[in-house]
């Protein structure tokens, strides 16, 4: 009951920190473009993303007005680009405005999703609806989120607790509550992997729990990255269970040789190895690098966060038998756990600077404010764990390194011959005194050293490993939010690519009077890119009814009133059916002001007026 209370308590904690997840990708541009109206409709609708994406069928919808799917068949890359997607539309499409509703699965494994419209001919009301919010908050999202951690802390306790017996205390195999621990551990990995491969197809579609056992939509989950690497996790799995199961008949064997520490060591590796080929690290900078990295990260926090669990156990125990936790082997962990923080403090560095990419990033970011916080957690960890080694030392010194047992001998009854009337021996003496001896000179008094009190250092020891597990939980608590959370350099260019992408077109629609009773015209100014530099402008004018108008003079002029810039005359042309001009010239960012004269007739005309913001040119 021990073992699954401290399991329930990590569990616990974990999900505590549980929340909806933000993804690594985003969209960096589109063809049509948002908010572009078109004069014909496109024969091909193409997204472009900041990593290389995967998708479904239903992956990228492009819905007309009445909310009717266009695009027959489903995605595909361009030119064999990891991070494109294009879907070609039907032949002849109405006028009006169009949804894209787009959700693909980025290369960390994240879900993300978005929408966006554009026109043709006009723009109009539309019926399309598409869903809102996060990717991750549905009911797939949140199961699938909680089994992630699960199987997290299953790997710490069956790593930790494996490298407790396979390098502290071999002996340790033959006790219960250990063998429970890695049967947990086992048990609680397997189980939410093969959960977490059940839905992974409904997690990356946003389908329901029922569709789970759809074979269809497992049959496309085991063919991508993820879903293989679940696969191949439940393989070592099978393979570590063979081990576990032969170590359980024979809890006997102490002597484990170099060839079991090698094997448990592969299976560790390749484990963790899962994690890293299909999540963070296979995505960004330096992909063949970060992977080993963060694999090492991984298998760290297991050796160590597990193997404090393993230790308290074990400094909580004390069998029918007598026997405790040798003192050597509490030294050798100390040795182990040291080892394990110093991987975890130095992979920790590196993919600190992989995901936060700037010094300024650490206080202007959701990550880099959330990696401060684990920073902190971690020195206090390391506080904790000094004090650990502390007590470990003292406790070491004080026993035999080959017993574990205290130098200190213990008193020793010698029978001592007594003439016949002679007082029994100690009669008349204090306890602990030698026959004849007076009192005082009892061992222990002053001149000689105290007796080793090894009960009350592993009372020590063992408080303060409690405090450094809790600690840990707690630092293993912020990573799983950090996991959740959007790297700053990621952010960071995702908005940089946004900002490169939003200036294409900016598109401006003013109603005028058009001169006749209940008659309300319209005209679209589309300026491209919107930036400072040259530009091209095109003009429609609209009739109520949304066809097009033709009129004898239309004028544009642009100004800058806070800086006094202009009036700026754009010199439309007539193109037979609207206006354009292709070199107009803006000088500053900022909002300018659109003044439209619309001649309707030779002797009627009305002027209107309208912003629109100038960007700069992105460096």
């Amino acid at each position: 009951m021990t073992v699954l209370a401290l399991v329930a308590s990590l569990f616990a904690l974990l999900l505590g920190g549980a929340g909806p997840a933000f993804a690594h990708a985003g969209l960096s541009g589109s063809d049509p473009a948002d908010g572009t109206v078109l004069k014909t409709e496109p024969r091909y609708v193409t997204l472009t993303f900041t990593e290389s994406v995967g998708f479904s069928d239903d992956s990228l919808r492009v819905l007309s007005p009445r909310n009717e799917r266009v695009n027959p068949r489903p995605a595909q890359h361009v030119d064999g680009k990891d991070d494109t997607a294009r879907v070609e539309l039907s032949g002849k499409l109405p006028r009006g405005t169009y949804t894209v509703a787009w959700r693909v699965v980025s290369a960390d494994g994240h879900p993300i999703s978005g929408a966006f419209v554009f026109s043709i001919g006009a723009p109009s009301e539309t019926a399309a609806v598409v869903a809102t919010g996060s990717p991750d908050d549905t009911a797939v999202g949140r199961l699938y989120g909680v089994l992630r951690y699960v199987a997290y802390s299953g790997l710490a306790l069956l790593v930790g607790a494996a490298a407790f017996v396979l390098v502290c205390w071999p002996a340790a195999g033959a006790v219960r509550p250990v063998r429970r621990l890695l049967v947990v551990g086992w048990a609680a990995l397997t189980a939410s992997t093969v959960a977490m491969l059940l839905l992974r197809g409904p997690y990356e579609t946003a389908g329901g729990v029922t569709s789970a056992f759809d074979p269809a939509q497992l049959g496309g989950t085991v063919t991508g990255r993820p879903g293989a690497a679940l696969i191949a996790r439940l393989v070592l799995l099978a393979v570590t269970a063979v081990l576990l199961r032969r170590s359980v008949r024979r809890p006997d064997r102490t002597d484990l040789g170099v060839r079991g520490r090698l094997v448990g060591a592969l299976l560790a590796a390749a484990l963790a190895v899962t994690w890293a080929a299909a999540e963070h690290a296979s995505a960004g900078i330096q992909v063949a690098l970060a992977m080993p990295v963060a694999a090492l990260h991984l298998l760290a926090m297991g050796v160590w966060l597990g193997g404090l669990v393993t230790l308290l156990l074990l400094l909580r125990r004390r069998g029918s038998d007598g026997r405790e936790v040798p003192a050597a082997a509490i030294g050798r962990f100390s040795t182990l756990a040291f080892s394990a923080v110093a991987v975890l403090v130095g992979t920790g560095v590196y993919q600190s600077w992989r995901q936060v990419g700037s010094w300024e990033a650490l206080s202007t970011t959701s990550y880099g404010k959330t990696l401060v916080v684990k920073i902190a957690a971690v020195v206090l960890v390391l506080w904790a764990a000094s004090f650990s080694r502390r007590w470990t030392a003292r406790l070491v010194r004080g026993a035999s390194p080959a017993t574990g047992v205290s130098t200190v001998p213990a008193p020793e009854r010698v029978r001592v011959a007594q003439p016949v009337g002679a007082p029994a021996p100690g009669a008349g003496t204090e306890p602990g005194t030698a026959p004849g001896a007076p009192a005082g000179d009892a061992p222990g008094d002053e001149g000689e050293p105290p007796p080793f009190e090894a009960g009350t250092y592993r009372r020590s020891l063992r408080r303060m490993v409690t405090v450094e597990a809790v600690l840990g939980v707690l630092v293993l608590v912020i990573t799983t939010v950090l996991t959740g959370t959007q790297p700053s350099r990621a952010a960071g260019e995702r908005a940089a690519a946004a900002s490169a992408g939003e200036p294409r077109v900016k598109v401006v629609t003013v109603p005028f009077d058009m001169g006749t009773a209940n008659h309300q015209g319209t005209v679209q100014i589309t300026l491209a890119p919107g930036r400072v530099g040259e530009n091209t402008v095109e003009a429609v004018v609209y009739t109520s009814d949304g066809g097009l108008a033709a009129v004898p003079e239309l004028r544009l002029t642009l100004t800058q009133d806070e800086l006094g810039i202009g009036p700026l005359d754009a010199k439309l042309k007539d193109q037979k059916g609207y206006w354009a001009a292709y070199d107009l010239r803006l000088p500053m960012p900022g909002v300018w002001t659109l003044n439209i004269t619309v001649r309707t007739t030779d002797i009627d005309q009305v002027t209107v007026h309208d912003t629109v913001r100038v960007t700069s040119v992105p460096r």
